[in-house]
């Protein structure tokens, strides 16, 4: 950070704009990592602004491509910050930027870049819609994780597939809850299913166990519903062996989720089996 803004007092944006804006967009990925990791939100804002300034350089017209990088990158912020904030203000700044990087990152001319902005749309329509009672924000993220694996392909690129499918699978569980029966949930356990061929225990041990735990989760829901014990059995371990995986790895926030979700699999066999 402290380089670039180095840079910044002779690279002007009055004297070399572009790498004025260039400059920006880098310092603005520094402000954001920072950010994430040190959970700060002052770092985050001034991420979004310094994407801002990046974009009022690269007109859509003169420089289309380093224009759609820019939103994307602008998007990804304000997902970051809207998340940590609350605000679904930002939420529905960054769904409108990444619409607008998909407006140049063409799936026939740049596929993956155009895979990624999908995916970061369906991240943040996922959280924006995490806010609303209804569930078209929902829907419209199933879609576009769904375009994403049109590109990120297993063959191609085999742990962004994964991912991908981790996302929807985490999406359609959240409908699955919202909704009554368990077609979503069958859904996302199909998906996490996949996800978990490519995210191996052996290969990505923490995703493993975030995949394996989600997938139990979803598990766990349709043992409830449609009464079956001998699943819940089987959820109840399949949690219990993903909080563990978690905590060797010393995940804290991961290890709290699924403890909390490895006491309401017990309480869900308890019941099941008479106890």
């Amino acid at each position: 950070m402290a380089a670039y803004n180095a840079a910044l007092e002779e690279w002007t944006r009055g004297r070399v704009p572009l790498n004025w804006a260039v400059t920006q967009n880098n310092l603005g990925g520094t402000l954001e990592e920072l950010g994430e990791r040190k959970n700060d939100s002052t770092r985050l804002e001034q991420a979004v602004a310094a994407y801002r300034g990046a974009l009022q350089e690269y007109p859509r017209e003169r420089f289309p491509l380093q224009w759609a990088e820019s939103e994307d990158n602008l998007g990804t912020a304000l997902t970051a910050l809207g998340m940590r904030e609350g605000g679904a203000g930002e939420l529905g700044e960054a769904v409108q930027a990444f619409r607008a990087a998909l407006q140049e990152f063409k799936r026939e001319g740049v596929p993956l870049l155009w895979a990624s902005a999908q995916m970061n749309l369906g991240s943040a329509l996922v959280r924006l819609g995490e806010r609303e009672s209804g569930t078209a924000r929902l829907e419209e993220a199933v879609a576009a994780y769904r375009e994403a694996l049109e590109e990120n392909t297993r063959e191609r690129v085999p742990l962004d597939w994964a991912s991908t499918q981790h996302n929807l699978g985490a999406v359609l569980a959240d409908l699955g809850e919202r909704e009554s029966g368990t077609a979503r949930l069958d859904e996302a356990v199909k998906a996490y299913g996949e996800a978990l061929t490519e995210r191996t225990r052996e290969r990505v041990p923490l995703y493993w166990a975030a995949s394996f735990g989600n997938q139990g989760v979803a598990m766990m829901l349709i043992a409830d519903r449609t009464n079956d014990a001998v699943l819940a059995e089987t959820v109840a371990k399949q949690i219990e062996t993903a909080a563990e995986t978690l905590r060797t790895g010393s995940q804290v926030q991961w290890v709290a989720y699924y403890d909390r979700q490895l006491r309401k699999a017990r309480a869900i066999r308890d019941r099941l089996n008479g106890k």
